[in-house]
């Protein structure tokens, strides 16, 4: 079992920055594939951007250029810099954790883009 927790967002004026956090338990950490989902009201989950074990990165077209994932292996962590951030940003995120077939989600947190 994989402990995943965030850290993060909040409300943001549109054109503002945020930065999640993800941290996970345990030993492993290098070894997972890490990605970051959002979920907004009456819709559903979609992967926003991913980062692989070997530290390739993958994003969604609507934030590409204004979302940056990272990992630190060192801290277990992995981060989600959001900037120029649009009111259609504004969900639930998800931080996810995929290590062989397991899959581990975060407890989630909200960001809110409005002026």
């Amino acid at each position: 079992q994989v402990e995943v927790v965030q850290s993060g967002g909040g409300l943001v004026q549109p054109g503002g920055s945020l930065r999640l956090s993800c941290t996970t338990s345990g030993s492993d950490f290098a070894k997972y594939d890490m990605g970051w989902y959002r979920q907004a009201p009456g819709k559903e989950r979609e992967l926003v951007a991913a980062i692989d074990s070997g530290g390739g990165r993958a994003y969604t077209n609507n934030v590409n250029h204004r979302f940056t994932i990272s990992r630190d292996n060192a801290k277990n962590t992995v981060y989600l810099q959001m900037d120029n951030l649009k009111v259609e940003d504004s969900a639930v995120y998800y931080c996810a954790v995929r290590s062989g077939n397991n899959g581990y989600w975060g407890q989630g947190t909200r960001v809110t883009v409005s002026s």
